[in-house]
């Protein structure tokens, strides 16, 4: 019995050399040593005792061992060596009473490495062992930049309170996520109760998710597990989520897990799509034009808020412009949450066709929504997601604040130029370094003062700019109705009444007339059948973004925007071609060369001329905190 046994191990431990050969892969047992002997190590810490994962035993701790066992630790040794001997005498003693004496091991970079007890490891996978008790030693490298560094710092950050070893997360920023989903603190020490409840939904959704997903699941179980609980949050402490339910819920995200599994294929597009071509027949069978009811859902209301004022422009244009073909309706300050889940089932149950949810903080509830009403297009106001089930929408504005960077150089006097910006997110850093860049274009020896207004307030931002005399000013670029104020866009301060230079127009009304006619003419779905993530990006081009020069701008400073502008809007020109210099150095040295839209939406880098940095976490106010969550630049220290 344990010789035919140790031949079927033989057999797994041969298949799997033979792929990781194939596949060009070093084919025996990792060895730790080897990559110690390039690695800074600050420090060792005794664990004690753990439960180790079993799949998270890759290697051994030298080099004598590695050649008996493939990758997946079955044996590669014939049948009749001692070896073969040793452990099918360790298998049957496993079948009588069991392995009972702990292994002892390192754990690097969140993978185990043997130093005794390899043959143990072999049987116990072999025979199913989901886990391995053993005597563990934590190998801690040197803090770096570098993204897995940083991703097994915040492991340990969330193992100290947790002592948990078998959720391990692929995305930096994804345990603070674990954390808010399961009910937590970061900060929080968790007990022993609350381990044990963790660690039995764990399980009950890793066996579902392994029956789904097969012996080599899409992805690993633990970014799965994550991906579940955001789309389907889960108190541990409160409910206890059956596996029925569980599988069912697991079907509706399926086709979420396998493009992540892909990669994450995403499309921007730039430019709204034409329509597909029809043919005698399609216009034929063609039913016209579908009636369409859309609502619109905002977490503040227009009266307070600039940002859905703009928004509710747009949906009263709709209006106006689809006259008995489209209906709207919007809800305003709603909560995320349970809230915005209620809303949504309410603008279906109304008939609604298509939900835009205007803020990135919706984008969570957007999708867990989409999954579960598949044939209603939602769109979620924010960039660049990697979700098939929604679309997102945004405004390309750095092409006109790089217009306004172009008159705050010919205009600056003293070299001092002022940037208010609020939130931190993916978009907002190529605002500031294209305006950067205009205004280097025209006045090489300027710089920017940067100031972030979800952190320090308008009014205190502006006094110190009049105080070192930064008599320019980019500020933001919308007001609230009911708060009217002349600081917005480029504005010169230098005297007691603000003088207004530039304006940034965001035209929502173009924008969401133009996704409308998308889903309208057919385009939505011709776009949408190729299994990526879509996300539309439009610009001045397309009409969705405009730029205004007041007379008080020279005109030759005028004649120089208009001609950059329409360079832009042709495809010309775009602020981040060529050489690009940031505070660290050079970002690009091609002159042939642009960067391309996932380049500039994911930007992280602040341009050489600008004086300032992104905020630190704990500065940023609360609303700030919230829509960083979702959309913010992955650098934002804590």
């Amino acid at each position: 019995m344990a010789r035919e046994d140790y031949q079927k191990a033989l057999k797994k431990g041969e298949r799997s050399y033979a792929r990781y050969l194939s596949e060009g892969k070093y084919p025996y047992l990792q060895v730790l040593e080897e990559l110690l002997s390039h690695t800074d190590v600050v420090a060792e810490e005794d664990l004690g005792i753990c439960s180790i994962p079993s799949e998270m035993i890759v290697g051994t701790f030298t080099a004598g061992r590695r050649t008996a066992f493939a990758p997946n630790f079955m044996p590669l040794l014939d049948d009749e060596s001692e070896f073969a001997a040793k452990w099918q005498a360790l298998y049957n003693a496993h079948l009588e009473e069991g392995i009972h004496d702990p292994i002892k091991c390192y754990e690097f970079m969140n993978r185990y490495y043997v130093l005794e007890g390899n043959k143990r490891v072999s049987v116990l996978k072999f025979c199913g062992a989901p886990s391995v008790q053993g005597n563990v030693t934590r190998i801690i490298p040197k803090r770096t930049d570098e993204p897995e560094n940083r991703l097994y710092f915040e492991f340990l950050a969330f193992y100290k309170r947790s002592k948990v070893n078998y959720i391990v997360l692929s995305k930096l920023g994804s345990y603070r996520t674990l954390l808010e989903k399961l009910g937590f603190e970061v900060d929080y020490k968790w007990t022993d109760d609350d381990r044990m409840e963790v660690r039995s939904l764990y399980v009950r959704f890793e066996k579902v998710y392994k029956e789904k997903g097969g012996e080599r699941p899409p992805i690993p179980t633990a970014d799965a597990f994550l991906m579940y609980l955001e789309l389907y949050p889960c108190d541990p402490h409160q409910e206890e989520k059956l596996p029925s339910q569980i599988k069912s819920e697991l079907a509706k995200m399926w086709d979420e897990i396998l493009l992540q599994a892909k990669g994450n294929p995403s499309e921007i597009k730039t430019e709204p799509q034409e329509a597909p071509k029809k043919n005698l027949f399609d216009y034929l069978l063609s039913p016209g034009t579908k009636y369409l009811k859309i609502a619109f859902v905002h977490d503040k209301n227009p009266q307070d808020s600039a940002w859905i004022y703009g928004h509710e422009l747009g949906r009263m244009y709709l209006e106006e412009q689809f006259k008995g073909k489209v209906e709207t309706i919007s809800y305003n300050d709603v909560s995320q949450g349970a809230e915005l889940e209620n809303t949504l089932d309410d603008a279906i149950e109304k008939k609604c066709n298509i939900i835009f949810t205007t803020t990135p903080q919706f984008l969570e509830g957007s999708i867990k929504t989409a999954i579960k009403n598949p044939s209603v297009k939602i769109l979620n106001c924010s960039v660049d997601t990697n979700h098939q089930c929604i679309r997102t929408y945004y405004a390309r504005l750095f092409e006109a604040k790089f217009l306004s960077g172009l008159v705050a150089g010919a205009l600056c006097k003293n070299g001092k130029i002022g940037y208010m910006a609020d939130y931190p997110i993916c978009g907002m850093i190529a605002n500031i370094n294209a305006f950067a860049i205009g205004v280097k274009m025209v006045n090489p020896n300027a710089t920017i003062q940067l100031e972030w207004t979800t952190v320090r307030s308008k009014q205190e931002i502006l006094e110190d700019f009049k105080a070192n005399e930064v008599n320019l000013v980019s500020c933001l670029e919308m007001i609230v109705p009911n708060s009217p104020s002349r600081y917005f866009g480029l504005v010169n301060i230098e005297k007691d009444e603000p003088e207004n230079l530039t304006a940034v127009i965001w035209n929502w009304g173009a924008l969401y007339k133009k996704l409308v006619e998308t889903v309208q003419n057919g385009a939505w779905d011709s776009a949408g059948s190729d299994g990526v993530a879509l996300n539309y990006w439009w610009g001045m081009s397309a009409g969705v973004v405009d730029f205004i020069c007041s007379p008080k701008v020279p005109v030759k400073t005028r004649q120089l925007v208009e001609f950059m502008q329409h360079q832009i809007m042709e495809g010309g020109f775009s602020p981040f071609s060529g050489e690009l210099y940031s505070q660290d150095g050079i970002v690009q040295s091609d002159d042939n060369r642009s960067l391309t839209p996932e380049e500039i939406i994911n930007m992280r880098w602040l341009a050489d001329n600008v004086n300032g940095s992104l905020p630190h976490w704990n500065k940023l106010n609360e609303d700030a905190k919230a829509v960083v969550e979702v959309q913010g630049v992955d650098n934002i220290e804590e």
